[in-house]
């Protein structure tokens, strides 16, 4: 019995913050252009890691890659998280195109890296591509 009465109470429970989970509002953040053009290209990724890691291992440069870029991007939905909710105008989708750019400048530098030192002159022209993606994003969130 007492069971019985342990088991009825967990499921009111889940079912309880269940609908007040789902009953909510989807944030002003979670609905701006600029989280959604960065959850589709996040969502590509690791739709392309896992059939990827189907064939190949973690040491595969393609599997590396998608890593990378999706390090990139959930470091970016971080400074997306912490706009203010009475700025998220500035969640554009010209934003979320600067910072999916950038999320790939930051793997194509990390690729590069992995062949040649800092002091390379690829090196130098990959980061300045990144550097400038990240001066603009910062100017547009500041």
């Amino acid at each position: 019995m007492n069971f019985q009465r342990s088991m009825l109470a967990f499921f009111l429970v889940v079912l309880g913050a269940s609908a007040v989970v789902f009953s909510q509002e989807p944030g002003p953040i979670r609905s701006s252009p600029a989280y959604a053009e960065v959850l589709l290209r996040k969502t590509q990724l690791q739709a392309d890691l896992e059939a990827f890691l189907a064939d190949y291992t973690e040491q595969n440069p393609k599997v590396i890659d998608l890593r990378n870029e999706l390090t990139a991007l959930n470091k970016s939905l971080e400074k997306i998280y912490a706009v203010r909710a009475t700025e998220t105008s500035k969640l554009t989708l010209a934003l979320g195109k600067l910072i999916v750019e950038q999320g790939r400048l930051q793997t194509d530098l990390a690729r590069l890296l992995r062949s040649y030192s800092n002091g390379h002159q690829e090196v130098k022209r990959a980061r300045r591509r990144v550097e400038t993606f990240e001066a603009a994003i910062n100017e547009i969130l500041k």
